[in-house]
């Protein structure tokens, strides 16, 4: 059940909201045109962060009430947040990676779909410098092998492509499952509609 408290801005520190607001800075960076696969892996690993940390964020908050903060100071919700963080973003950077790859092939004739196993693993290199957990970052190596064993790259793009994704926030979101059950098409939805954003994003700057 949402917690009920009157807003008060009395409640709400910086720090508590320094992850959330950094995401949401990064989203209204301004736009830099994709020329290379440098420029395409920073895309992917931007906009993953932006996408997986805003709808678990929002989600929260929304759950929780204008004192969701206060939440903060309980160490295990802490740990909950940061394994379900790690998590969603691994596989918002798989669909993203998948849907680039596919998009390009399709309308841009890109021969080179080997590309989306060394973009996604080079990212997951850095993040472990971040402090991404070593067994999450094992786990996504192996699920997105196998995803690429069995993608057909022609139909990805259009073919609900980031479905795993938000199916990883609704899974991953510390909420007790009574609740996210009745939360689950609002959850789902959430963040397809912030992937359709960066899908519109994507085809802007991959235009010469």
């Amino acid at each position: 059940m949402a917690l009920k408290y009157r807003f008060n801005l009395k409640d709400i520190k910086l720090e508590d909201f320094k992850v959330y607001l950094v995401a949401m800075f990064k989203g209204i960076l301004p736009k830099k045109k994709i020329k290379n696969i440098d420029d395409l892996k920073q895309f992917i690993q931007q906009k993953s962060a932006w996408v997986s940390q805003v709808t678990l964020y929002n989600y929260l908050k929304t759950r929780m009430g204008t004192k969701w903060v206060l939440h903060f100071d309980d160490e295990k919700f802490l740990t909950s947040i940061n394994t379900a963080k790690w998590n969603i973003y691994a596989i918002s950077l798989q669909d993203l990676s998948l849907y680039t790859i596919s998009y390009l092939k399709v309308f841009y004739n890109y021969k080179e779909t080997d590309k989306a196993s060394e973009i996604y693993n080079n990212i997951l290199d850095i993040e472990l410098e971040n402090g991404m957990p070593t067994e999450i970052v094992d786990e996504a190596r192996i699920s997105f092998k196998k995803r690429l064993d069995q993608i057909k790259w022609e139909e990805y793009y259009k073919s609900w492509p980031f479905n795993e994704s938000a199916l990883a926030l609704y899974n991953w979101a510390p909420v007790a499952n009574e609740l996210k059950t009745l939360d689950r098409k609002i959850v789902l939805n959430s963040m397809i509609l912030k992937w359709d954003n960066i899908k519109e994003e994507f085809s802007k700057l991959i235009k010469i």
